[in-house]
Formats: structure tokens, sequence, C-alpha cells
């Protein structure tokens, strides 16, 4: 590979890890016990938002649209788990379409991760959240390193330039990145909201009523092409897209579930489970219509510990310290909506 081709290909890798690490980054005190180093969330938080936050919005992903809709499944995961929403029949769904990064006017068609967030409205006080992303992996399995991704991608002050030695030298130390390299090197994205694959990254445990326990993985499907974007020249042009078919019909994904065999390791998300996992389609999540109050979105933490009874955590650290970062996010956006600080979008 030439010189120009291997550094386009370590841009782009660090276009999404500085995403993806990024997301990661707050979580890294609470997930390990190096936190002597003096370093806290809110911190990491601060590096999340840079130099001049977007007052009022999420600190990553902070370009989005909502949606809503319902979950209709189809009761094939109910022997793996007491959750109701696993029982055949309908659950009411909100969800988030977004793009990566903290800037809420950035073009969508350039970004290299795009998001589905979803909250399910399970009564008797559960909810179950989940925030997926097009990377089925994550690049390092701890926070630790990806407090070091960060370092290594962070750009030198004083030229506003990544340091593509300094990116290169990290991944060469880290070749539990290597899945991670594999996906971005093939991923190609697309031109809808509604065509991409959401993966949890993260995995979970499911539970059944004799306390039995299952790992697994899950992802939104899509059932539909892309097709050209007729909004491609518009920096919201995927929100425009979506917008558009679902002002003509329902999206649809299916929601299926990768089980997880003896061989695989839980608590490693770098790792992609192999092809041949037993998988079960669970049911189809149906949105139905933009939510005429983008406000209500903007309202919910879709933390992805936010689960109800019958789904677990695993012990994959970077998973299990999420809480904090988004809870910090919040906070920070909530204290700037009530101090009425908040930044406009010019629409």
């Amino acid at each position: 590979m030439s010189n120009s081709g291997s550094t386009s290909k370590t841009l782009r890798l660090a276009a999404v890890g500085a995403v993806t690490g990024l997301l990661a980054a707050a979580f890294y005190v609470a997930a390990t016990d190096t936190g002597s180093r003096g370093v806290t969330a809110q911190q990491f938080v601060d590096l999340q938002q840079g130099g001049t936050p977007f007052a009022g919005f999420r600190r990553a992903h902070a370009k989005g649209l909502c949606v809503a809709g319902e979950f209709v499944s189809n009761g094939n995961l109910a022997s793996y788990s007491v959750a109701p929403v696993f029982r055949a029949g309908s659950t009411p769904v909100l969800g988030r379409f977004s793009t990566g990064g903290n800037n809420p006017t950035a073009p969508e068609m350039s970004s290299p991760v795009r998001s589905l967030a979803l909250s399910f409205e399970l009564g008797n006080q559960q909810l179950w959240r989940t925030a997926m992303n097009t990377p089925p992996v994550m690049a390092v399995a701890t926070p630790d390193a990806f407090y070091q991704q960060l370092a290594a991608l962070a750009p030198d002050p004083a030229t506003g330039e990544r340091d593509m030695g300094k990116i290169q030298a990290f991944f060469a130390a880290h070749p539990e990145t290597q899945s991670f390299r594999e996906w971005m090197g093939a991923y190609q994205p697309s031109s809808s909201f509604a065509a991409e694959r959401y993966n949890s990254i993260n995995a979970f445990y499911l539970i059944n009523a004799e306390g039995e326990r299952q790992a697994v993985r899950w992802h939104a499907m899509p059932t539909q092409d892309s097709g050209e974007n007729p909004f491609s020249e518009s920096a919201n042009a995927l929100q425009e897209e979506i917008a558009s078919r679902l002002a003509e019909d329902p999206v649809r994904f299916e929601l299926v579930f990768t089980l997880a065999n003896a061989t695989d390791d839980p608590d490693d998300p770098t790792v992609e489970w192999p092809s041949d996992r037993q998988q079960v389609v669970a049911g189809e999540i149906v949105l139905q219509a933009v939510h005429d109050d983008q406000g209500v979105c903007d309202q919910i933490n879709f933390d992805p510990l936010i689960l109800p009874r019958g789904i677990e955590a695993s012990g994959d650290r970077i998973l299990r310290a999420r809480s904090a970062a988004y809870a910090e996010s919040y906070r920070r956006r909530a204290r700037e909506v009530l101090a009425g600080n908040v930044y406009q979008v010019e629409q």
C-alpha cells in the first residue's frame, strides 16, 4: 500500500476511533482501579465536549432525530428471559437516530459512526434502554487502553493536526484492535439511517425463570435498502431522508440476538463472535413516525445499563462504567437547559 493510502486508512481509523474513544473516555475512572492518577469522569466529559461546548446538547452523538414506534415480539426469546419485552406482543418504543461527535450542526453524511438508541416502556416501573452503534466491536477492551488511544488521537495543540506516527504506533501496540480495524476497512456508510446495522457491541446476559444465564449480543438488522438520498447535499441529509421515509411507511428492523457459546468471552468487547453462533430473531422494531416533540428524546438518558428484570450486564469493564459518563453528560445539558443557556441551531 502507498504511503498516502496507508495514511488515509489510518485517518479513517482515527476518525472512528475518536468517536468510539470519546464515547468511552469518561468511563475511565469508574471502570479501573487507577483513579488514583487523579483523572475524573468530569475531566473526560470535558474532553468529549471540547473547548467550546454546545450548551444543551449531548456531549457525544449531539446531532440526532427522535422517532416513535413499537417493538413487536414474536416470543422466541421468552424461554431465555423473564423480561416482559420478549413475550409475544407489542411494546411502545421511543428511538433516536444520531451521528457521532459533539457538534449538532456537523454534516451527517461525513460521520463515520451512526447510532440507534431505543427506550422500551415495559410498564410496572420497568425500562429497557439500549444504545447501539454501527461498529460491531470496540477497538480496545479496557478503559485504560481507551485513555491511551485518546492520547494518541489527540491533535497537537499548536498545529491542530494529529500525529500519524503516534496513531500508527498505538494500533501496532494493541493487537486487540484487529477486529475493529478489519471492520473499519470494509465498512461503507449507507445513505440512510434505515439501511444500517446497529450493534449492542457489549454483551449482556438473558436470565430465564429458572435463573439460567445466556450471554448475548443484539443487533438491529435493516430490512430496507438504502437507495439514493435526495437530500445528500444537505448537512441534515440522514435526518431528512429518514423523515421522508417515515412520512410514507414505517421503517423496520429485525432485532436479532447472537447467543454466545462456552468459548466466547462476554467481557471482551473487542472480539466479534463467529458467524456460526446461534441467532434468534426476537421480533421487529417498527418505527412509525418522527416524534413531534424532539425534547422528549433529549430528556432521555440512553444509559445501556438501564435494564429490566431478565437482562443483566456482563462483566465488561467498559460497559459497567458507562453510567457515570452518561449521567455526567445528562447533568450538564440539563443544567444548561434549566438556565436557558442553549446553543441555537439554525433551521
